[in-house]
């Protein structure tokens, strides 16, 4: 089973990953050396708290708490894994990945932004293994609700619907 969760995941690799690299800004670029892996489209929802901010407990903001999503193939019908606070990519076959964010640069307006995330050790054998980077790319929505965050709506939650390309590298 996991032989084939492989490959149908391998059938959705971008050949051209120099021509994918030359499409993003150089901030969220992998290091060379690296090579793409995989590529699934997250489609779910960011979650945002209204909160005091950080530096001023009179001010309030939209904080980021943290994304759930579903890992789908380039065709959107088949799930290949999700992807959770941590951040975790968790593929079907059960292997696991999470990283910490080095780079972000502008999307489309009204969209988060591109990121670049340097993996940690991943878990389980299966589609992650081996994972080094990941660049978030090809945004669209999930920006901090754009209604008032005061004192009385503190500790309210908003879930904002997104999408973006996850695209996984290897040494």
């Amino acid at each position: 089973m996991r032989k084939i969760l492989s490959a149908t995941i391998a059938a959705f690799v971008s050949v051209n990953a120099t021509a994918q690299m030359m499409e993003v800004p150089e901030a969220v670029r992998v290091p060379p050396g690296h090579t793409m892996s995989m590529k699934a489209v997250g489609v779910g929802e960011l979650t945002y708290e209204c909160r005091a901010k950080a530096n001023d407990a009179v001010a309030f903001e939209w904080a980021f708490v943290g994304p759930v999503a579903r890992l789908m193939d380039a065709s959107g019908g088949k799930e290949l894994g999700k992807y959770y606070a941590g951040p975790t990519w968790e593929a079907a076959d059960g292997s696991k990945v999470t990283g910490k964010q080095v780079a972000i640069a502008p999307a489309a307006p009204g969209s988060i932004p591109l990121q670049l995330v340097k993996a940690e050790p991943t878990t389980g054998n299966g589609a992650m293994s081996g994972i080094t980077y990941i660049q978030r790319v090809n945004t669209k929505g999930g920006v901090a609700p754009g209604e008032p965050c005061a004192a009385a709506s503190a500790g309210v939650k908003k879930q904002v619907p997104y999408q973006a390309d996850y695209v996984f590298y290897k040494m």
